[in-house]
């Protein structure tokens, strides 16, 4: 079960350093349900290749069955060039949290006329989701725009608009 909450942001957390980089490229060979893959480079570390399956969102929009399976090589690019489209460009910068939390922050598709970032944090439960803040983690000014469960704030949905 993923449980997270999500806030567009512009520009990364300046009271954080990151520890981990990630270089990603993702495509949808489904966007409702969710079937993506993704190719996941750590940064001074090994690349993950993986397919992800999603289920639907509750009605809140933080918590959805998810399923994730690395996959060959030779897979991902069979599924790549099955979807045909130019796969997203993100770069995730992870931030450790107070309480074992952690935030993600998402710069997608830079240099590209759709380019955003947003950000999420990931909860082991949904008691946890619904009374964490973002003054729990000193970043009430930073994380101000909460989109959780906003039609049109899901990557699925930019694949959408971008990659149609």
């Amino acid at each position: 079960m993923e449980i997270e909450r999500k806030w567009m942001v512009t520009d990364w957390p300046r009271s954080l350093e990151p520890v981990q980089v990630h270089r990603m490229d993702q495509g949808y060979i489904s966007v409702r349900p969710t079937v993506r893959i993704r190719r996941e480079a750590l940064q001074g570390g090994p690349t993950a290749l993986v397919l992800c399956f999603k289920g639907a969102p509750d009605p809140t929009g933080m918590s959805r069955q998810e399923i994730e399976t690395e996959i060959t090589p030779d897979l991902f690019a069979q599924l790549e060039a099955l979807i045909g489209k130019p796969l997203i460009a993100k770069e995730r910068r992870t931030y450790a949290l107070p309480g074992g939390l952690h935030l993600e922050v998402n710069d997608v598709d830079p240099g590209q006329p759709g380019h955003f970032m947003y950000a999420e944090v990931e909860y082991p439960d949904e008691a946890t989701a619904r009374t964490w803040t973002p003054a729990d983690a000193g970043l009430e000014t930073y994380l101000t725009d909460e989109v959780t469960g906003r039609k049109g704030a899901s990557m699925g949905e930019y694949w959408e608009q971008t990659r149609g």
